[in-house]
């Protein structure tokens, strides 16, 4: 009976801390099956999502699943201590009541109370080791209990930092693509003479974007689960928008440079099929039709009357489709996993964001500018000007 007690023990102890070197310090995926990080968002993620989805009101439900992902990070690091704590009180209940206890007859009681203290280093005063090996286990539990403390005091700041970076991108997108982001609005506000040096920019960084999500959320496939700070947005939403600007610009769009839209979909492709596998999600090739041809005639034609120039063969929407099969399977089954929606090719309803508004300001300061034009061009250098009329007109326009 002991020895099995032992083994438990020190099982329980050899699980926690391998599940924390891979989850923590570990900078790859994690592989196993059977690992207690993986067996504790199972656990908790489907019944948090079961009772947040059925919340109406959109704001409160992504309020509720926000609050997922810190929560889960501090009841995760409560179930590595208390599995770490249980296991140590096997391996002294193995021992045969090694430690004295003022208090009560000594038992597994007295030896789970006594790995608590020590893993949370309490050094208690009515309770203590009578054998050498016990004493020794103690000090081991007690280091334990420290090194455990220090490496995840430095995990959330790494944490966060990844998040943030994850996030700035996104807000950045919301003035270029739209609230949710959307492959036809960032088109569209790409569409004006000399912006295709621009897009071809933003596309690098959105590149560069999806090799940092990679790389930092199969080290921390916690960080997955971390909504973005407005309701309409996301990293799914926006990984997927990405991808369908690059397709488009692959499969049926004049005038632009597709070689860098080929990196960036390449890249982007990566993280969205690498990621749903660390979640051990399969493939929906089931899924309701994100552009039927009645709406890709509609984005065709937003398109065109933005000023894109678009190839109209008999194989383009084909060509399209091809590209949408490489990564819309994979996008179904993130956002049907995590409950967050995928963009629509087009904005399914006027929605305000932020660059409207500057929109708006800019429109009205261009059309003073264009009803004082007379009276500029009538004002005469040197007499009580002390500008001359192409300086004034280089100040109106410096925004």
């Amino acid at each position: 009976m002991r020895i099995v007690t032992l083994i438990a023990g020190v099982f329980c102890v050899f699980v926690v801390l391998l599940d924390a070197f891979q989850t923590i310090i570990l900078p790859r995926r994690a592989t196993g099956r059977l690992r207690l990080t993986r067996i504790f968002y199972i656990l908790t993620w489907r019944p948090w999502a079961f009772f947040g989805k059925r919340i109406r009101d959109a704001r409160r439900r992504e309020t509720v699943f926000s609050f997922y992902g810190p929560s889960s990070l501090i009841l995760l690091l409560a179930v590595w201590a208390a599995v770490m704590l249980f296991g140590f009180g096997l391996i002294y209940f193995s021992l045969g009541a090694p430690f004295w206890d003022s208090r009560e007859p000594t038992g597994l009681l007295t030896d789970l109370y006594v790995s608590g203290a020590a893993i949370f280093t309490l050094g208690p005063v009515d309770a203590g080791p009578k054998t050498e090996v016990a004493r020794l286990l103690l000090i081991v539990e007690a280091g334990t209990g420290f090194g455990f403390l220090a490496i995840v005091m430095g995990y959330f700041p790494v944490l966060y930092g990844a998040f943030s970076r994850r996030e700035v991108s996104i807000s950045l997108l919301d003035a270029r693509a739209g609230s949710p982001p959307t492959a036809a609005e960032l088109m569209r506000r790409h569409a004006m003479e000399g912006a295709a040096e621009a897009l071809s920019t933003l596309l690098i960084e959105w590149e560069r974007w999806s090799a940092e999500l990679l790389e930092s959320h199969i080290s921390f496939p916690l960080l997955c689960y971390f909504r973005s700070q407005h309701t309409n947005q996301s990293w799914i939403s926006a990984l997927t928008s990405i991808l369908d600007t690059c397709a488009l610009l692959i499969s049926g769009v004049q005038g632009h440079e597709a070689r860098q839209a080929q990196l960036t979909f390449a890249m982007a492709r990566h993280a969205m099929v690498d990621l749903s596998q660390v979640v051990s999600q399969p493939p929906v090739f089931d899924a309701a039709d994100r552009l039927p041809p009645a709406r890709y005639n509609q984005l065709y034609g937003l398109l065109c009357q933005g000023g894109v120039r678009m190839c109209r063969d008999a194989r383009s929407e084909e060509r399209l489709r091809e590209m949408r099969r490489l990564y819309e399977p994979y996008a179904e089954a993130l956002s049907a996993y995590f409950h967050m929606p995928l963009p629509p090719w087009i904005a399914e309803q006027a929605r305000k964001d932020n660059w409207l508004a500057v929109q708006k300001l800019r429109a009205k300061a261009e059309e003073a500018n264009l009803a004082n034009a007379p009276e500029l061009d009538r004002m005469i250098p040197g007499e009580g000007h002390a500008h001359t009329v192409e300086t004034l007109m280089d100040e109106h326009h410096d925004f």
